[in-house]
Parts: structure tokens; sequence; C-alpha cells
């Protein structure tokens, strides 16, 4: 059976600005918590920077040429927070502001569709240096930039993503400490986690005030989550890691709530000392804030054993794989299989309206 995408079907790329804009210090931009990150020693395998990176900042036109010549549809690229907003907040950068006039005309001017997400984990070192996503201030400082991009940019660009990956910024950010800024405490992590949505939640009217019709969504990671055997613990360990990875970040946005088994568990783990005390009246009114559409990261399944019973009693100990598997260099399986099996599944789930796949492959 011949298979083929339908008329209309949006073929893009993305990426984020720390990745490939270069500049470090350029035109008034000063350092992110990602710069402050990869200069200490050993923290990242080779030693490398991104202080020139593909240089993106100055061969934007090169590089929107190359996209026309795949003809692509949207290109979806992030706003650096320090570029715009130096020092986290309050004075705008106007020359910052102006690097993302000029690309926005010039995809414009190719065809392209220009989608843009104002955070990509590149956060000021200054506002990090007064707690970072633990600290609630954060929340009002990305309005700020919420505000002044989108009112810049708000003609020309229709599509609006607030947050790339929350999950991302706050466990590998703040419990695992493999991310910037580099924490290691669970608390931090759920208090980031949960200021980041409430700043999702207060910049949504501020886009839609600032860019009259546009679209504006969220970007989560999002993963199937499959036990790794018929066993209980297995199936409730997967119930536990889809707790902690989706629906965390899924049932605010959607039902303004948190999810009661994630919470229970993370209280048991002593994670929660104090309970949800940072959560206050009303904000998870504002996380559920309506959007246009989830845009959704996938890229593997997560295979999950329970740690808490002994391997002999935990037979078959692992599902089958491709033989041999297909792993991706960092050890991730290539399982196109479980995108479908997502989208069907969040849209059961919450009726987003409108689902985007923003990024999938291999990495």
């Amino acid at each position: 059976m011949d298979e083929a995408f339908p008329n209309g079907f949006t073929w893009g790329v993305a990426t984020s600005a720390f990745q490939i804009e270069g500049a470090h210090d350029i035109d008034g931009r000063r350092p992110s918590i990602w710069d402050t990150y990869a200069s200490q020693p050993g923290l990242i395998e080779d030693g490398s920077n991104a202080h020139v990176a593909c240089d993106h900042y100055h061969r934007h036109a090169e590089d929107i040429a190359v996209m026309a010549s795949l003809g692509l549809d949207a290109y979806r690229f992030s706003i650096a927070w320090p570029r715009v907003l130096p020092a986290g907040r309050g004075t705008v950068n106007v020359a910052g502001l102006d690097f993302y006039d000029r690309l926005v005309d010039g995809l414009l001017a190719a065809g392209i569709a220009p989608w843009a997400t104002l955070y990509h984990w590149d956060l000021p070192q200054a506002l990090e240096d007064e707690g970072g996503w633990t600290n609630r201030a954060t929340v009002d400082a990305f309005v700020e930039l919420a505000d002044a991009v989108t009112a810049r940019l708000g003609d020309r660009v229709q599509q609006w993503i607030t947050h790339n990956e929350p999950w991302c910024v706050s466990v590998l950010g703040h419990a695992h400490g493999v991310h910037a800024p580099g924490r290691k405490d669970w608390r931090d992590a759920l208090v980031a986690s949960h200021h980041l949505l409430l700043s999702h939640g207060r910049a949504v009217p501020v886009i839609r005030r600032n860019s009259a019709g546009s679209k504006v969504g969220i970007t989560t990671l999002v993963s199937e989550c499959v036990p790794a055997s018929p066993s209980e613990a297995d199936r409730l360990s997967a119930t536990q890691y889809d707790g902690e990875l989706n629906r965390w970040f899924l049932d605010p946005i959607y039902l303004g709530l948190y999810p009661n088994d994630v919470i229970e568990y993370h209280e048991h783990e002593g994670r929660l000392p104090d309970g949800m005390n940072f959560v206050r009246p009303r904000d998870l009114e504002e996380i559920k804030t309506p959007i246009d559409f989830l845009g959704v990261n996938y890229y593997s399944r997560a295979v999950v054993r329970s740690a808490t019973i002994p391997e002999t009693d935990n037979e078959p100990r692992t599902i089958p794989l491709p033989d041999p598997a297909e792993l991706t260099d960092m050890g991730w399986e290539v399982y196109p299989d479980g995108l479908a099996r997502t989208l069907i599944r969040l849209n059961d789930d919450y009726e987003p309206g409108s689902l985007v796949v923003t990024e999938n492959g291999a990495a």
C-alpha cells in the first residue's frame, strides 16, 4: 500500500540558540547558565563550549539558504534570553532583538514559517545567582522576556512555544546535575518544575496580547514508559516513571492538578519535606491557561525495571529488543513505533486539540 504525507503537512527543523548561535559576548549578550556550566572543568567531556558553535549569529543568511534548498516549510528556533535581557530582567538589549528581526524577516522572505521558542534552557546567569528557577521571581522575569520578544516579533511570528522540555530543565539540571545549572537536589527540581509551568501559564495571555491571531503552545519531552517484565513491581515502576516524566508536567497544563501518586512517591522518597508548599492559590489555575497546541519531543521509549526487588524474582528481566538492537551512540533505542502510540495516548488523555511533533529522530 502506498503511503504519503497529506497535502499541507509541515516539514521543519529545529535548533536552540545556545547550541548554534555562538557570538557569546557580542552585541550585549551576557553569560547564561550553560556558559557557566560548560566553563567548569570536568563537566563537559571534551571541554568544549558554545562560544562560536555554528556561528549562526553571523551566518544566519547562509543557514536560511540551506533550509530553503531543502524545501523546508518551517524552522523552530529559540530566543537567547541573555541576548535580549542580559541581566535577566529590566533593560531590553535592542541589538539582541535586532538579530531576531533579521532572522524572522529572512525566513519569511524564503517562504519558511518561523516557530519561536522563548526558553530553551539558557537562563541568564544573573538570574541563577538569585536562585534561578527555584526563585519564584524568575517567573515574572520570564514574563518580561515573553513581553519584550512578542512585542517586537509578534506581527510576523505566528507560532509561539513558551518552554522546551521543562523536565530536562528541572530534573536533569536540578536533581541529577548533568545539565546546567548542575544542582543535585530533588526538592529544587520540583520547585523549579512548578515555577517553569507557572511562567508558561502567565506568559500565554501576554503572547496573545502582543501577537494577535497567533498560536501558542509548550513543548514537552514525552516517552512511552514500558515495564521490563509482566511483574507487578515493574508495572508499578513504569507507572511511577511515567508520572515523573510525563504526567507531572501534562496534568497541571491540561487538568489543573499534580498527580497524587507522584506527589506521594516524592514524599515517600523525602523529596518534599515541607510538602507542596511552593504551590500557591491560583497557581494551578494559571498553569491551566488554555493553549492551542502541545509540542511533542519524542526520541525513544523508556523500558523500566523495578529497583526494589531482587533480579531473580523479576523474570523475565527485560523485554525483547531488536537483534541486533538499534541503539544510538547515547544508548537510546531507535523505536519509532512508540511515537504513534504516544500521540494517541496524549490525544486520549488530554484532548489537546492539536499535537505538533516538534522534535523526533535519533540522538
